[in-house]
């Protein structure tokens, strides 16, 4: 079989672009430490989630001036708790987590957006400049009566 001149340039080139994208992913894994993020990796046993800290009793706890913690759970159809009051200007500190499938955490023109999986604890943080209610939506499907799956944040 005959390989043409220039065929033989690109898979030499090719193949050359391979080695080198192999090794500096190698150094920069092994003599750098470069990893993906996930330092903060915290998981909860979802069977048992709902009587373990702190989400046996979810809510809105203030931690500082004008910044809070919202611990939530999303359930089957649910958000846990239903609403929340926060004012202006606020800091809000999410974490959730579920006890059953997978569901989505989004608020609408924010940029919360996150995965409410079982077993794992996922955390995002968002400041409140406008005041008005915002609403957290699944945005995964998660089973029948999904579209009915939200709470809200009041900011006044």
């Amino acid at each position: 079989m005959h390989i043409h001149r220039l065929e033989k340039i690109w898979l030499i080139f090719g193949i050359s672009m391979l080695f080198v994208f192999l090794a500096v992913l190698g150094v920069g894994t092994f003599a750098m430490g470069v990893a993906p993020p996930g330092g903060h990796h915290h998981a909860v046993d979802p069977d048992t989630v709902m009587e373990k800290e702190p989400f046996n009793n979810p809510g809105l706890r203030e931690i500082g001036e004008n910044e809070y913690e919202a611990v939530m759970l999303a359930f089957a159809f649910g958000y846990s708790p239903e609403r929340m009051e926060v004012p202006v200007g606020a800091k809000v500190h999410f974490i959730v987590t579920s006890p059953d499938v997978v569901h989505g955490f989004a608020i609408p023109g924010t940029n919360v957006n996150m995965m409410a999986v079982p077993g794992e604890v996922n955390s995002v943080s968002h400041t409140f400049k406008d005041p008005g209610e915002y609403l957290i939506l699944c945005n995964e499907y998660c089973g029948a009566a999904h579209e009915m799956m939200m709470t809200t944040i009041i900011v006044q």
